[in-house]
């Protein structure tokens, strides 16, 4: 009986997860758009990708999803250069520009 239910059980947590990860897309974005609008440079392309996906603790030591978003920016309209952003469970940890060396 109890092998009966694990595929269902398998699919509910993959739906689960894509669900979540969309969410989560959507912080890294609103976090992405404030941070060029306060920098005064321009988000490209209105996205940002998932790079990382991995689990870290917190503050409490209780297991987060931790997930890296890359997104491109331009200062002078001509060139494209990489951000991050950083979130840990539903927080944006960390959001930054890459300067170009």
């Amino acid at each position: 009986m109890i092998g009966e239910w694990w595929p269902l059980g398998l699919l509910a947590g993959v739906a689960w997860l894509w669900w979540d990860g969309l969410r989560k897309r959507e912080l890294a974005m609103q976090a992405a758009r404030a941070l060029c609008l306060r920098t005064g440079v321009q988000l490209l392309d209105e996205t940002v990708a998932l790079r990382r996906l991995r689990l870290r603790r917190d503050a409490l030591q209780r297991l987060r999803l931790h997930r890296e978003f890359a997104f491109e920016y331009s200062s002078s309209g001509d060139d494209r250069l990489p951000g991050r952003v950083y979130l840990l469970g539903d927080r944006v940890v960390e959001a930054h520009l890459i300067e170009p060396a």
